[in-house]
């Protein structure tokens, strides 16, 4: 088990920089940054914490917990689809996605600095707007609960 906690990140950043050779060097760490902290195939609602502290997120250039961290349940290729034919440009360089995703969402719940952040997550199915930079998604701006009727 400890094994694999290691192991995933190195595997996604091996995957991410394989991917990632069309990239400019800034979108490049970019979008390397956006995958460790917003995809994950795997993610459910009761593994918020491991996953946070394991993939080091926290508040930009702090150690601080982030407030809010969303997971989008699909492949880094699906989700890169949306900067270009699986997404509708509606402001600047952000797209929304044509489809919902899976998403969990993490919200601090307590604990002031990482490696002691505490989160609770919640699931649930969303249309998801990203900032895309050279085709690339480099930014979770924000999602759309999909009400089903």
């Amino acid at each position: 088990m400890k094994a694999q906690q290691f192991l995933l990140p190195l595997v996604l950043l091996l995957s991410v920089t394989l991917s990632a050779h069309s990239q400019s060097a800034e979108v490049s760490q970019r979008y390397q940054k956006f995958v460790t902290q917003h995809i994950n195939g795997n993610m459910n609602e009761y593994i918020c914490d491991r996953e946070i502290r394991t993939r080091k997120i926290t508040q930009t250039n702090s150690n601080d917990c982030k407030e809010r961290n969303t997971f989008i349940q699909a492949s880094a290729q699906l989700v890169k689809r949306i900067c270009g034919d699986a997404g509708t440009h509606y402001s600047g360089n952000l797209f929304k996605s044509n489809q919902p995703f899976p998403i969990v969402t993490c919200t601090h719940r307590g604990g002031a600095r990482h490696p002691r952040c505490e989160y609770r997550g919640h699931k649930s199915t969303r249309y998801i707007a990203i900032a895309c930079e050279e085709g690339w998604p480099v930014h979770y701006e924000d999602d759309d609960l999909v009400i089903v009727q």
